[in-house]
């Protein structure tokens, strides 16, 4: 079995081809940055409005134990 040699224009071509999937993985991954911030910020939002709502729900309770004892 005979060993094969990488020219210089093989190993040029590969260079530019990894290069090339470098930034096509960095843009993925701000990509994928966004999202989570989205993801957090959406998630944030939604664990506020389940405690208010809790809140507003204990405080109704807890104002009609008293009013009509």
């Amino acid at each position: 079995m005979e060993a094969s040699r990488w020219t210089d224009d093989r190993i040029d071509d590969l260079n530019a081809r990894v290069s090339g999937i470098a930034v096509e993985v960095r843009h993925q991954s701000d990509r994928i940055d966004a999202l989570q911030h989205t993801i957090m910020t959406v998630g944030g939002a939604l664990i506020a409005a389940l405690l208010a709502l809790t809140a507003a729900m204990l405080g109704t309770m807890i104002t009609l134990l008293v009013t009509h004892i």
